[in-house]
């Protein structure tokens, strides 16, 4: 195993936010690399995510970004446990950057739950005709499909969308990492978007 330096480890929870020993065991885990192990927390630092989802969550904020020119419009509400977190800088800047993503990528829904059943459906039925008018076998029409839909919901659903600041991550990573740092729940609820003309 190679030696896992200090500077490396700061270093690496600098940028994770992480704990010392959570970055130290990662830094000795994939053997000193910097970049395998800021994976290795981003998976650990989801997984922490996930298993808080269960807590009510009855604080949060509601934010508002103006595009520059004025043509476009957010209003976007996330949720969290306290007002404690609410008022973080961590949060707040992780629902600026949100909203300006909302802006700019134009998402439909926050997730796939909100896609309605008849628009999934619709999307399905397109998928498959165009499918068998490029005449491929009829056994592969359903799978192909859904590798359509899938596409759908990564475009139109914004917690699937890749981050417009770091495309190798979703906006679902970014809400997960959040949560891994503040130790909270946090919920994207809904958001609009204004775009001038429409």
């Amino acid at each position: 195993m190679s030696p896992v330096s200090s500077k490396d480890v700061v270093a690496l929870r600098q940028k994770t936010g992480l704990g010392m020993m959570d970055c130290k065991r990662a830094l000795e885990a994939v053997e000193g690399d910097f970049e395998k192990a800021v994976d290795y927390l981003r998976t650990k630092g989801i997984a922490k995510g996930e298993a808080r989802s269960g807590r009510s969550m009855g604080e949060g904020l509601v934010e508002s970004y103006i595009h520059p020119g004025g043509r476009i419009g957010v209003l976007l509400e996330i949720a969290c446990e306290t007002d404690f977190v609410s008022r973080s800088d961590i949060f707040k800047e992780m629902v600026h950057h949100i909203a300006m993503h909302i802006a700019a990528a134009a998402p439909l829904y926050v997730n796939q739950k909100d896609v309605p059943q008849d628009k999934i459906d619709r999307e399905m039925n397109i998928y498959r005709e165009q499918i068998l008018a490029e005449n491929k076998p009829a056994n592969l029409v359903d799978k192909i499909a859904e590798g359509k839909l899938k596409k759908f919901f990564k475009e139109n659903c914004l917690e699937e969308q890749p981050f417009i600041i770091d495309a190798d991550k979703t906006i679902k990573d970014v809400v997960l990492e959040a949560v891994s740092r503040l130790k909270e729940n946090i919920n994207i609820r809904r958001f609009s978007r204004f775009a001038l003309g429409d």
